[in-house]
């Protein structure tokens, strides 16, 4: 899901800003860069290798202008670096990263019709003591599951749904040996 370069770089930024007592701007900062680049003409135009790193960078001060001096920092080393694509992901990945920090974990329950909020804390509660964090979930309705339910926390994925367990039916099927003639 995340890159190891991303990763490294959102785990060291993470670990100076907390270091320095500085983490809520820096996080604060982090989300504001992301959403900017989350604007497709934003991100087309800094990880366009056909413009300069200087106007790439100068086109960047105005929003870093009032940022922590660790973000700013940061993101200048990211263009000293050639390693801007960074910003892409940071946003995720810091954000992953401070809810490792509190022991805690988003993610999707998808489901062919809209959970109740009661069924959807107890999945949070079973999927929680199975996986020892506090777990957040989104609830996304998919009409191609047809019944049961797929859960998606960090990088795991685990398939409760009726489609994915005729899809296994189908794999297991479509693998299983063919009686020989000398069988029959």
């Amino acid at each position: 899901m995340f890159d190891p370069v991303t990763i490294r770089y959102a785990e060291a930024l993470f670990g100076l800003a907390k270091s320095r007592g500085a983490l809520a701007e820096v996080q604060a900062d982090v989300e504001r860069i992301a959403r900017e680049f989350e604007n497709p003409e934003v991100a087309t135009f800094f990880f366009d290798a056909r413009i300069s790193v200087e106007s790439r960078r100068q086109k960047l001060r105005p929003l870093y202008a009032g940022m922590n001096e660790l973000t700013r920092n940061f993101v200048d080393l990211l263009f000293d670096k050639r390693r801007e694509e960074v910003l892409a992901g940071l946003g995720a990945a810091f954000s992953r990263r401070l809810l490792d920090e509190r022991g805690a974990a988003e993610g999707v329950v998808e489901s062919a019709r809209p959970l109740a909020a009661d069924d959807l804390a107890r999945i949070e509660t079973a999927l929680g003591r199975s996986i020892q964090k506090t777990v957040k979930l989104e609830n996304r309705v998919d009409p191609a599951l047809i019944g049961g339910l797929r859960v998606i926390v960090e990088s795991r994925m685990m398939d409760f749904s009726l489609r994915g367990r005729l899809e296994g039916l189908r794999k297991h099927l479509l693998d299983a040996p063919l009686p020989s003639l000398q069988e029959i």
